[in-house]
């Protein structure tokens, strides 16, 4: 399938990957799809593609990933601040009993 890119967006991550958002025409069926590619840069700079995903471009689709995306990150976070409170309290106790949890005197 060949099809030419009308506008990319990118966002970069880690040392040297991305994520790029476009949107691409399909050049036989004149057809127009959403794509989420990620990748990595290589050490001369050059983009590889790995794996993407395209769907049609509607706004009920991009507003539910949209939403599952913010869903999905508040959930991580809440799940990171009870992992969080989980630690303070594990330290506090070791505090309390002068070592480390689970620690015996034998």
């Amino acid at each position: 399938m060949e099809y030419e890119t009308i506008t990319s967006e990118y966002v970069d991550y880690g040392r040297n990957k991305f994520i790029e958002i476009s949107k691409k025409k399909v050049i036989s069926e004149n057809a127009v799809f959403l794509n989420i590619s990620k990748g990595y840069y290589t050490p001369q700079g050059t983009k590889r593609y790995q794996r993407g995903i395209g769907f049609p471009p509607q706004d009920d689709i991009v507003e539910g990933l949209v939403a599952k995306l913010t869903s999905v990150m508040d959930s991580v976070t809440e799940q990171e601040k009870v992992q969080q409170v989980e630690r303070q309290e594990a330290q506090k106790q070791m505090s309390s009993e002068g070592g480390y949890a689970g620690e015996t005197d034998d």
